[in-house]
């Protein structure tokens, strides 16, 4: 189903520091964002409100599929940090297991535990071994594999793959490329040739708003000037 994020005056200051400011922006589905801004511009602070960790001054958030529009609900959002979190004292099939008994009533078409390793290649040799020996790249793909059963409607990516090596990148992107049909997929980054290559529109967080940046053709020299030029211009209090 075609599904839209709505933002609606969103603000939030820390003190006398405004970071977002009035922003008013939609994101669709079926397409993957790329949020562009500089280290320490917010764009972890907009996660953050509209995952409602935090407080904001004002603003709506709704989710609109055809004539509906509902407040979007933290049961709606996956949140995936670039620091992977999870119980290192389980293995990965009881994590995985845990997290489906817990969820059972939201889950739809639930999986064999085997299918969803397979689904982000992690091999079989690895199923059973505590999540504390994984490796960073894994624990993200951990990380993911939970939105992927989940199947929340928007799916914010906070710098997920900065750390991995090329091999788990190029898996990592393929398998958001498969994802974005049915979600709302938000993709954090202050690197410009991953946003580049993974994302179908790019979004900049500019002097406290978000700004789309008219996509011509994504990889000229003429449109990374462009974004470059717009990230020179930001002040960043």
């Amino acid at each position: 189903t075609y599904v839209q994020l709505r933002i609606e005056n969103l603000s939030k200051s820390y003190g006398t520091k405004e970071v977002l400011k009035d922003i008013n922006f939609t994101f669709e589905s079926g397409k993957i964002y790329g949020l562009i801004g500089r280290n320490g511009v917010g764009k972890t602070t907009f996660f953050n409100c509209l995952n409602n960790d935090i407080s904001v001054d004002s603003g709506k958030f709704y989710l609109v599929d055809s004539d509906i529009k509902l407040e979007l609900r933290t049961n709606d959002i996956g949140y995936v940090v670039s620091t992977p979190i999870v119980p290192e004292f389980l293995t990965a099939r009881e994590f995985l297991q845990f997290f489906i008994d817990i969820n059972k009533d939201k889950i739809d078409d639930v999986k064999s535990i085997e299918e969803y390793f397979k689904m982000v290649q992690i091999e079989e040799v690895d199923w059973d071994k505590l999540l504390k020996d994984y490796s960073h790249g894994m624990k993200n793909k951990m990380q993911i594999l939970i939105n992927i059963i989940a199947k929340p409607k928007v799916i914010l990516l906070d710098e997920p793959l900065t750390s991995l090596d090329i091999v788990v990148q190029e898996e990592m992107k393929k398998l958001f490329r498969t994802l974005k049909k049915e979600h709302i997929i938000i993709f954090s980054t202050h690197i410009l040739e991953l946003a580049m290559d993974l994302c179908d529109e790019i979004v900049i967080l500019n002097n406290k708003e978000l700004e789309l940046i008219e996509k011509n053709n994504l990889n000229t020299r003429k449109y990374k000037d462009k974004i470059i030029r717009c990230l020179k211009e930001q002040k960043n209090d």
